[in-house]
């Protein structure tokens, strides 16, 4: 079934077929017998990470449903929990096009997206109609480009207000490559600060949602130290690893060839190992301290229990669900129930 589709939306642009995704997937019924056919239901896979219980491990990371525009249906077709966003306080609408790219030899995506979104008011209004009570649904948020780093905070905590009814955890995306100056935020004070700021209105509320980080892939091991450090030191919930990497290397394209892709973050395939490299030292370091929900390049079962065996409490599919299709969140559930 999928094999057919992807047949059709890959002769499209990517942003293109991203649109047409969502059309389709978005047409009465179509969810529900995509799910008859890929989602599997069972207590064993049932998981429960910094206070929040998942239907099961896997879960649709940010990026895909930035506005919160399907996230029914893609509990519908099989994902545990679905992450929306990256969401900012002001509509935004990214950076120029073509910004999306298929790397069809290595199976990867290349893009520069830049945070294009409705506005977080928007997110919240598609979020009040959350038709599963069961399916958990991340708020994944982020600043405005034109908000200077000085002033990132106010605009963290204007999403975290107003996503903070309608989303059961919270991610703060400083590892974007596509918004100029952001990974500067991932220094050790800044970072440490924005938090901090964050839990302290967080703790004010009546009952706290858990307040993740996602980290980029190419940080190094010092860089990932002062990371645990931040994490104890704030005591939000858990880490997300990784987004995508600027690195270009083990391409099968030549320099031409990627020269012409140009900047942006790079997915799938090629970043799997690093990625996985990334949540085994978080969780040898801190001594398995807090969760560590895993994400890049998962294309199969093996990839995910990969990351399963790396430490990472739950996974997330981005790239690999784009190649593979929702057969990939079947396979992944049943090779855990056989490991069960």
């Amino acid at each position: 079934m999928y094999s057919f589709l992807k047949f059709f939306l890959f002769r499209f642009n990517p942003e293109t077929a991203h649109h047409l995704t969502f059309r389709l997937i978005r047409l009465p019924g179509l969810a529900r017998i995509t799910g008859w056919l890929y989602n599997t239901t069972n207590p064993k896979l049932h998981r429960r990470v910094f206070g929040l219980d998942f239907k099961n491990p896997v879960g649709l990371a940010a990026g895909l449903d930035k506005d919160a525009l399907a996230f029914n249906e893609f509990g519908q077709i099989g994902f545990g929990f679905v992450e929306i966003g990256t969401v900012t306080p002001k509509p935004q609408p990214g950076n120029e096009k073509p910004r999306l790219f298929r790397l069809l030899r290595n199976e990867a995506i290349i893009n520069r997206m830049g945070f294009n979104n409705q506005g977080v008011k928007q997110a919240a209004l598609s979020l009040r109609n959350r038709k599963d009570k069961g399916l958990i649904i991340g708020g994944n948020i982020g600043k405005n480009k034109v908000t200077p780093n000085e002033e990132a905070v106010k605009d963290y905590i204007l999403c975290f207000e107003e996503l903070y009814e309608v989303v059961d955890y919270f991610v703060v995306n400083v590892s974007s490559p596509n918004t100029p100056n952001l990974r500067d935020l991932q220094e050790k004070a800044p970072l440490t600060a924005l938090l901090n700021q964050l839990q302290e209105l967080n703790n004010q509320k009546v009952k706290q949602k858990p307040i993740l980080l996602k980290i980029a892939p190419d940080l190094t091991d010092s860089q990932l130290d002062d990371i645990i450090d931040i994490v104890k030191v704030t005591k939000i919930a858990g880490v997300i690893a990784t987004n995508t990497t600027i690195s270009r290397t083990d391409l099968n394209y030549s320099t031409t060839e990627i020269e012409a892709f140009g900047a942006g973050g790079l997915s799938g395939k090629p970043l799997t190992k690093r990625s996985t490299e990334v949540i085994h030292y978080l969780k040898q370091k801190s001594g398995n301290a807090f969760p560590v929900i895993g994400v890049g390049g998962i294309h199969s079962a093996a990839d995910a229990l990969e990351k399963l065996a790396a430490g990472a409490d739950l996974v997330q599919l981005y790239t690999g669900f784009i190649y593979e299709g929702p057969a990939l969140i079947k396979d992944i559930n049943t090779q855990l129930l056989k490991h069960a």
